[in-house]
């Protein structure tokens, strides 16, 4: 089990920008203890709050950063997990390009600039079989990190959402199936010490 305190260290580095409610969510804590983890996260110079128009969130300093990744390298060989956490990225990576063309697609019809009318249908399609992948490798990897449960389920809810409502493909403003797809990369990618 990922110690509450990296989970909201984390939550906070998958998220980008976030408010407390929105790492609270990801970190899957009760929203008053991540607030607490994330003051104190604050005292250590780890995480930082800005706001910006009234919209207010917290975000990753480059010593929470650091600080993040060297725990997460120290949670991954306690686990025993880098063979199965490198095999699950390699594996990310060749479904990665597909998934980015499907949202890329569907975001040049949106915006009216596509070289070619975008297929809702064939678009969902990619993304359902995206899904059925990401299905398998989630449940690989949480035998070894629990955190890394969860992604399946949002990205499916998302892509549930996008038959209905297109904007649920790539909106940034929800948890969409690009937006999930972007944050198991960056998971991904911290917990192997790597940059994109």
């Amino acid at each position: 089990m990922t110690a509450p305190f990296l989970r909201v260290l984390h939550a906070v580095r998958t998220l980008g920008y976030a408010d407390a409610p929105s790492v609270a969510g990801r970190a899957q804590l009760p929203a008053d203890e991540a607030e607490e983890h994330l003051l104190d996260l604050q005292a250590r110079g780890w995480v930082a709050w800005s706001s910006f128009g009234g919209d207010g969130g917290w975000s990753l300093t480059e010593e929470g950063r650091r600080r993040g990744e060297a725990l997460l390298a120290e949670e991954l060989d306690a686990a025993g997990a880098g063979s199965a956490v490198t095999a699950a990225h390699a594996a990310f990576l060749a479904w990665n390009d597909r998934v980015a063309a499907a949202c890329t697609a569907w975001q040049l019809a949106e915006l009216g600039i596509a070289s070619a009318p975008a297929d809702l249908d064939e678009i969902l399609a990619e993304l359902r079989s995206a899904a059925a992948f990401l299905a398998g490798m989630e449940a690989a990897l949480v035998r070894h990190l629990d955190r890394f449960g969860g992604y399946h389920r949002r990205f499916a809810a998302a892509l549930d959402a996008a038959a209905g409502d297109p904007r649920w493909i790539t909106a940034t403003d929800r948890p969409s199936c690009h937006r999930v797809w972007f944050e198991l990369h960056e998971d991904l990618v911290a917990t192997l010490g790597l940059r994109r």
